[in-house]
Formats: structure tokens, sequence, C-alpha cells
């Protein structure tokens, strides 16, 4: 399959969701925008996976390239692609649905759970996982449920933390891809965001386990393995 990243910045690359993707011998490409804006056509692909970014989806003055992004998201989710989201992707693929995005009331940053919903619990990517389970958060924003949208996940920090819409797309506004690297990377690129709160621990808290991580890998595997089957039980 043909696998497209989409990068906002050099300090958030795929992490795990790459490590898996040469594992499972997928075709690679990617847009790194803080490089190249440019963009491949959306439906010569299979997969768009769209990362994350330390800035907000309606910051279009500092990055113009937003707009071109969310029309390419929109053209992937009409022409049938498998897209993901994590974090900013997630909500970018929120605010194309037509659902708003704004600031939380409590950044999350850190080692939290969430809980399965109801459909989450039944879904095919989520399906036999513990009913809560640890992952690593780092956001400040949050949006609505895009109308005709599943929750999949939610915790007390923030209500939306995954959702599908139909089959083929999945938004996560926790980070299962995260490494120790990234999370390093993300410790000195924005240090100003661990200022303390109800939500929010500290860098040593965030990277002193590194069995976590591995952990975490193992729970981004098993999502994407049923991602790739859908998308081969429905090609």
């Amino acid at each position: 399959m043909k696998i497209h990243f989409l990068q906002h910045v050099d300090f958030e690359d795929p992490g795990s969701i790459l490590s898996w993707a040469v594992r499972s011998g997928h075709s690679l490409s990617g847009t790194e925008f803080f490089v190249d804006a440019s963009l491949p056509s959306a439906e010569s692909l299979d997969w768009i996976v769209v990362m994350g970014g330390p800035f907000n989806v309606l910051d279009d003055d500092k990055y113009p390239w937003l707009k071109d992004e969310r029309k390419f998201i929109e053209k992937a989710i009409r022409a049938d692609i498998m897209v993901l989201g994590i974090c900013l992707g997630a909500q970018l693929i929120a605010q194309v649905l037509g659902a708003p995005v704004y600031k939380d009331r409590h950044k999350e940053i850190g080692w939290y759970p969430v809980e399965l919903t109801p459909a989450g619990a039944e879904s095919r990517v989520f399906s036999g996982f513990p009913q809560t389970f640890d992952v690593f958060h780092w956001h400040a924003d949050t949006f609505d449920l895009p109308i005709g949208a599943r929750l999949l996940a939610t915790n007390t920090a923030c209500e939306n933390q995954a959702f599908a819409y139909g089959d083929r797309v999945l938004g996560l506004q926790f980070h299962m891809e995260m490494t120790r690297q990234i999370a390093g990377q993300l410790v000195s690129k924005v240090p100003e965001d661990l200022i303390p709160g109800p939500f929010t621990q500290s860098a040593r808290e965030l990277l002193s386990d590194q069995e976590r991580f591995s952990e975490l890998a193992d729970k981004m595997s098993k999502v994407l393995n049923r991602m790739e089957r859908i998308t081969v039980d429905e090609s």
C-alpha cells in the first residue's frame, strides 16, 4: 500500500507508525510542510497519516499551506482513502468535517488513561483493548465531534479523545505513535508547555519509563494492523 505522511514540524515525525510501515513492506512518501508544501494527488494513495504540531488549525496567517492541507484531507476522505489523524491531525480532520476546534479547559500533557466508549469497544480498531488504557498526550486544543462521527474514546481531561468517521477515517487526539526520542524533542522544543496543571506531568514523568513507550508502540501496531485489514477487506 502507498502511505503518505503529512508532517508539520521536524520534531514530530511518524514515530512507531514509520517503523510499522517499514516492517509491513508498504510504500512510503511524505510531505514535510516545514521544508516543502508540495502535495501529491490524493487519489494516488491508499493511506494518509496526518501528524501533530504545536500550533492551531486556524493559524493560516503563519502557515498558509494549512488551507491546501485541509483541501487535500477533504479530497482523501471523499475518495474513500484511509485517513489517520493524530492530535493536530485529528483536529484538522474534525475541522474538515465541519466541527469547530478550540482551546480546551486544560492542557493535557503526559501519560493519562483514556476510556473506550461502547462504540469504541465494538469498533474494529479497538475491539479487545482494555476498557481503560494509558496513552501519551500533548495537546491544549480540542474539537466537537463531527456530525456522523462515532466517539470511540474519552477521559476526564478531554471529552473527545478518539473518533471514527465511517470505516476509513480515524482521529486520535492522543499520541499512540510516540517514541521516547520524539517525547524528548517535544520537551526540548516546547518547554513552555510544561507549566504545572491538573493534567500536566513533569519532563521526568514523561520520559522516565521506556517500557511505557514500548507498550504504546505495541498498541499502535495493533491499531494499524486492523486498519490495514479494513483497507484490504474493502478494496
